[in-house]
Order: structure tokens, then C-alpha cells, then sequence
């Protein structure tokens, strides 16, 4: 890997109204990193580096520095894609220069194989996937299976010279679907993904763990999101089946000077799992009792029992459940005053049967 003072390159892009292009783009990027506006321009900062802007009558000049050269081909590839989608007229064919500038691979993602699968509960299935592992034994939690047609020869992703990546269309379509770390094995070279079985379900993450056999292609892109702040005192769990692999993975992070209260939800007794931890774990099992997946008030009468509020500001709280579930928890614990970024609290499906399968 190059130096950090290497991860960086640049593009000009003709345009007939720059600044306008500069200022939606800042505008944009404001949603999901810090934006300040400078004397030429605009400064991105971002958790996976930053982007400078600036316009002049004619251009607009992007230098894009990334903390690693994951990092960097995501900068390229966001600011890219946002930049074809604000411009007014149709943005030329530009190319970056400096670090990778001749990279087409994506360096976040990696071909792997089945290499083998277990049934850890009646409707939790584990598969191990093999191959290489850069980049996700870090901290990243979940990353995206890119999950290719039974029976053709898989075409991958690649980026294009503007940083956009390129997807396989047509027969070649991927199935993409986010899951969870469940476990890394470094020897062995493989990570472990846990899936979720729903008699109901037809999705195609749900087909892939109940046919796949020992040496099927999947392609891997990540890792993304985090886990706990290790410095916090106390942490709240909350979670149905499909969160399951992620709070069990952040617990099982915890130090001994952790104090963690977990609440999981699952169909019954059969589908509870250990988890094991250095921790002080306070976890209760929630039992849906033949009531289906998202129809329950489990979780919400959980949280209202607890009234985390009361546990002082050095409680973190994650929840993944069902969209309508974790908007109920969002709202509860807002009104208790919890500051938001002590908040981690996500929808991994929807009660339709769209399922983010995580």
C-alpha cells in the first residue's frame, strides 16, 4: 500500500457553469460530510478522507485524498457520480491523475468462494466464504455480497477512468444484498456471514445460503459501518433475528469494563445463541411466540422499560429491526433527550418483504 502522502489525485472537468456545479455539489456532499466554504472553493472532510473544490470560468478542479487506497477510490467514485448527476449539461469524459490513476479494479472489492455452510439455528444458516481478506479484518461490520446468476461465469464491477464503477447489466445482473461479519478466520483465510431463512421469503440472499455449494463464486465489497466507541461505559442492545449477527459481534468486542444490556428478538427458545463475552451482559430473549417477523411491540416495550435516558451520557445505543420498529425506537429515545450520536439505530427490513438482508 502507498504512503499516505501518495493518496491523492486530481481532476479538471470543462463545464459551462462551474461555480453553480461547485455549490450544488457542496450542498450535496453537506448531507453526509462536513463542508466549509473557502476563498476558491469549498473543503469536503469526510471519515474516508477530503475533497477540494474550486471553479473557475471554464473548470471545475477536484483533488480528491483518501486515508488509504480504498478510501481514495471512494472519494473519487462519490464525488464522480454527484457530479454527473448535478450538472446541468452532460459532464465530458474526464479522467483523475496522481495515486491509482490507471486503476480500473476496485480496491474494496474482492472475488471469493463458498467454502463451506453450517446451520447454526433452525432458521439461521452460516456460510464461510474464502479468499482474500484485505481490508475486512478491520473494523468494519457489514459488507455487500454481490451475489451473480446460478450458472454463468460472474462479471464483476470495475471503475470507470471518472472513478465511477461500472456494473454488470443484463444477464449479468448482480444481486446485492448487506450482511453482517458474523467471524473471521485469518488461517483459513475465509469470514463467516450469517443469513436469516424465512419460510416466506424468495429474496435472492435467502435462495443463495439455502443452495449454495462449496466453491460457488460471490464477489465481496467493504467493509462498511463500525463498531462500538470502546470508551463508553454502558451500551444498549436491540435487535430482531436479523440484526443478530451484529449486535453478537460487537458484543463479543466488548472489554471487561463493559456493561452491555441486550434485548434480541427471535421467533422462540430454538433460534437463541450464546454469545460470549469479556462484558457484564444483561440479555433477555424476546419470543415472538408464532407471531411473524415485524408484527410485535417486543422491542419498543423493551426500550420503555429500560428508559436507557437514565444511564448518563456515556450510554451508546444500537438497534436493528424492522423500519417501522426502529423509526418507534428512534422517536422513544429522542424524547428522552439521548443525544443522536449516541444513537445507531437502523432498519434492516421492511414488513412488505423488501428485505435489506443484513
Amino acid at each position: 500500500m502507498a504512503e499516505s502522502s501518495d493518496l491523492a489525485a486530481e481532476a479538471v472537468v470543462p463545464l459551462a457553469a462551474p461555480h453553480a456545479v461547485l455549490a450544488r455539489l457542496a450542498r450535496r456532499l453537506a448531507e453526509h460530510a462536513t463542508v466549509t466554504e473557502t476563498v476558491v472553493g469549498a473543503l469536503i472532510e469526510s471519515k474516508f478522507g477530503t475533497a477540494r473544490l474550486t471553479a473557475s470560468a471554464t473548470c471545475l478542479r477536484m483533488r480528491a485524498e483518501g486515508h488509504s487506497d480504498t478510501a481514495l477510490s471512494v472519494m473519487k467514485m462519490v464525488l464522480a457520480e454527484h457530479l454527473v448527476e448535478l450538472a446541468d449539461d452532460a459532464v465530458p469524459d474526464f479522467t483523475w491523475t496522481g495515486h491509482d490513476a490507471s486503476r480500473h479494479d476496485l480496491p474494496y472489492f474482492r472475488a471469493m468462494i463458498v467454502a463451506g455452510a453450517e446451520q447454526v439455528t433452525p432458521h439461521m444458516r452460516r456460510l464461510f466464504l474464502q479468499g482474500d481478506l484485505y481490508g475486512l479484518d478491520q473494523d468494519g461490520l457489514h459488507v455487500r455480497l454481490l451475489i451473480p446468476p446460478k450458472g454463468r461465469r460472474p462479471v464483476w464491477p470495475h471503475a470507470r477512468a471518472d472513478g465511477r464503477i461500472v456494473w454488470p447489466s443484463g444477464a449479468d445482473r448482480l444481486a446485492a444484498r448487506v450482511y453482517t461479519i458474523r467471524g473471521i478466520e485469518r488461517a483459513k483465510r475465509q469470514i463467516a456471514v450469517d443469513f436469516v431463512l424465512h419460510p416466506e421469503s424468495s429474496g435472492p440472499g435467502c435462495r443463495f445460503a439455502q443452495t449454495a455449494q462449496r466453491g460457488d463464486p460471490v464477489g465481496v465489497m467493504g467493509p462498511g459501518g463500525g463498531m462500538p466507541d470502546a470508551v463508553a461505559g454502558r451500551y444498549l442492545f436491540l435487535g430482531d433475528e436479523t440484526a443478530l449477527p451484529a449486535i453478537a459481534r460487537m458484543v463479543e468486542a466488548l472489554p471487561a469494563s463493559a456493561h452491555a444490556t441486550i434485548r434480541i428478538e427471535v421467533g422462540d427458545p430454538d433460534e437463541e445463541q450464546p454469545i460470549a463475552s469479556a462484558a457484564v451482559l444483561d440479555l433477555v430473549w424476546l419470543h415472538r411466540n408464532g407471531r411473524p417477523p415485524g408484527t410485535t411491540s417486543l422491542l419498543e416495550d423493551a426500550a420503555a422499560v429500560l428508559d436507557g435516558s437514565a444511564w448518563g451520557t456515556g450510554l451508546q445505543v444500537f438497534a436493528g429491526c424492522e423500519h417501522s420498529q426502529a423509526r418507534a425506537l428512534r422517536q422513544h429515545f429522542a424524547a428522552r433527550g439521548l443525544d443522536r450520536k449516541a444513537l445507531n439505530i437502523a432498519g434492516y427490513w421492511r414488513q412488505s418483504g423488501q428485505a435489506e438482508d443484513i
